[in-house]
């Protein structure tokens, strides 16, 4: 059982839903990644997405494409996230660390060379945004030999029968893609993301995740309403790029905006779970007191 499997079983035990920040590897500075992996951890992150950075990323709104930038003018290249990972695994075995990212540099370390690597440094899932998986075999195979899960975006616009082929090579956890746009951007409707999610659930167990379009708590609690996890990338990154603004460090104000997100997902959690019970407890013929 994957590291991914085993955080997904937990929480549905517990009935909660699953908290994935994400932040861009370098960004602000490369030694700041460590501390804020463990800061995303400590404020209530059940899984990490951690980005490679990367000069051309077609799915990247402008928020995140300028952390990229400001961690390639640092230097930080893929082997370098991936010694970052190994080094967040030496004092944290359990959260699980999903890689984001492109294609290109994966395929100039070569596939099995990176599956390996990847393996070693203890990273558990890999989202490669611009491999579609009809011509992914070769690295989805190298993946699921080592145990590292493949993840792959789900779109409004995908087909049904693009979605049942997604759904049959993936692993871990599908990624559904809130709207029509890059990272970042507005405009979510909600009504839709729940019949996409219902539509897609049609398809697999695996457990489904939302992102792109999450600014605050109040969204956090509203999309794990029907969702199995909540990604938040643009808003952590832009309270990044903040704190370099004003020269502050940003590890207190990311924990503080990852430990809100968490209390507004746990407090609809324990909510509908109260109203689930209630409605049961009416259901079997019983009557308030």
């Amino acid at each position: 059982m994957s590291r991914i499997e085993a955080c997904f079983n937990v929480l549905g035990d517990m009935q909660r839903k699953a908290l994935l920040p994400y932040i861009t590897a370098g960004d602000p500075e490369p030694a700041q990644t460590l501390a804020l992996l463990h800061i995303l951890a400590e404020a209530g992150a059940d899984l990490i997405e951690l980005g490679v950075p990367f000069s051309d990323p077609m799915a990247d709104g402008p928020v995140i494409q300028r952390a990229s930038e400001r961690a390639l003018q640092h230097h930080v290249r893929l082997r370098d996230v991936l010694s970052c990972v190994a080094q967040f695994r030496a004092s944290n075995t359990t959260v699980p660390i999903v890689l984001m990212g492109y294609l290109n540099p994966v395929e100039v370390m070569g596939y099995e060379a990176f599956a390996d690597a990847a393996q070693e440094a203890g990273v558990d899932g890999v989202l490669t945004v611009d491999l579609p998986p009809e011509e992914g075999h070769e690295l989805i195979a190298a993946l699921t030999a080592r145990h590292v899960d493949p993840i792959f975006l789900i779109a409004p616009t995908t087909t049904e029968q693009r979605i049942d082929q997604i759904c049959r090579q993936a692993r871990g956890f599908i990624y559904y893609v809130s709207l029509k746009g890059v990272t970042g951007a507005g405009g979510v409707d909600e009504a839709a993301v729940a019949r996409n999610i219902a539509r897609i659930r049609r398809y697999t167990k695996l457990p489904i995740c939302v992102g792109f379009g999450i600014k605050d708590a109040a969204a956090a609690a509203r999309m794990a309403a029907f969702a199995d996890g909540v990604v938040v990338g643009s808003a952590l990154v832009a309270r990044i790029e903040q704190c370099l603004n004003d020269k502050e460090s940003p590890e207190t104000p990311i924990a503080a905006l990852v430990g809100g997100m968490r209390q507004a997902i746990d407090s609809g959690c324990i909510e509908r779970a109260t109203v689930t019970s209630g409605a049961n407890y009416r259901s079997a013929g019983n009557k308030k007191d």
